[in-house]
Order: structure tokens, then C-alpha cells, then sequence
């Protein structure tokens, strides 16, 4: 159940909004922040609040990628695996963060810490290779730097 005031706040966000549909994302990532992960509840709540319908909003959330349908860790680290970070060694960088984890990409840490994920541009193509957590850039990254961003994350609740 959505708190009151995280519900009043989003229903003035959709009412600032041209369209419903418009405010479609950062209601999903408002429930997604207060959720963890956008739950079935959350996309049932979400399209009453935007006047869509669930499978409307099911369709938005599995468009794009910074919306999980599914638990993360509580620091989602989104490797880019374009071809600018790839040429700069991304790959070898998204197999250093399997190797420091212990987790295959796709998959969270058992202590739920620790997501790895695949993303398609984070456009930080000027530092890469790159990776996101939470809503900060971090790059170009090297395996020595890749090992000091978990240990900072590790003491950190959120980035």
C-alpha cells in the first residue's frame, strides 16, 4: 500500500504532467524507490494512480531497463556494454565485477547487497569503461578502481 504522502506527491506529479502516460516513469520509479522493485502491487497502483491500465503500465516498465520487475540488491550495478565501453574494455570490467561478487550478470548477491547488470548506453562514452549505480556515473573504470567503488559501496546505504 502507498503511503498517503508518497500518493498525494505523485498524484501532483501526474497532474503536472501533459499526459498520464508522461508521468508514467517517475511514478514507477517513485514505487520503485519506496517497493525496492516495481512489484505486481506497484504496477496494479501505479496504473489506478495514472488512469492506465496494468498491462499499459507492465509494457512501460519492461521498456526500460532502470526498472526491475524482479528484486535487486540494494546497489544496482549497470555495466554498459556499449560499443564505446566495450572497446575500452567493458567486458573485461563487467567479468572483474562477476570475479569480486561471486555472481554470474543477472544476478544478486546472496547477502542482497549486489545486483549486476548489462546496459545497452549509459552515454558516458567519454570516460568509458563505465557503469552506473543508483543515479551516479562512475568512470572510466579499471579492475584496481572497480575493487574501491564495492568496498564504497559496501558502507554506504544508497548511492
Amino acid at each position: 500500500m502507498i503511503p498517503e504522502p508518497l500518493r498525494h506527491e505523485l498524484e501532483q506529479r501526474i497532474q503536472q504532467a501533459v499526459t498520464p502516460r508522461e508521468a508514467a516513469v517517475d511514478v514507477m520509479k517513485e514505487l520503485q524507490r519506496h517497493y525496492g522493485w516495481l512489484t505486481d502491487e506497484a504496477v496494479r497502483e501505479a496504473a489506478e494512480l495514472l488512469g492506465l491500465s496494468p498491462l499499459q503500465v507492465e509494457e512501460l516498465a519492461t521498456f526500460y531497463e532502470m526498472i526491475y520487475r524482479r528484486p535487486v540488491g540494494r546497489h544496482v550495478i549497470h555495466v554498459c556494454d556499449s560499443i564505446s565501453c566495450w572497446s575500452m574494455g567493458g567486458e573485461t570490467l563487467l567479468k572483474q565485477f562477476e570475479k569480486l561478487l561471486g555472481i554470474k550478470t543477472g544476478t544478486t548477491t546472496l547477502d542482497g547487497l549486489f545486483t549486476l547488470l548489462p546496459c545497452c548506453c549509459l552515454g558516458n562514452c567519454g570516460n568509458a569503461p563505465a557503469v552506473m549505480v543508483g543515479e551516479r556515473l562512475f568512470g572510466p573504470l579499471t579492475p584496481a578502481s572497480s575493487q574501491a567503488l564495492l568496498e564504497e559501496l559496501r558502507t554506504t546505504e544508497t548511492v
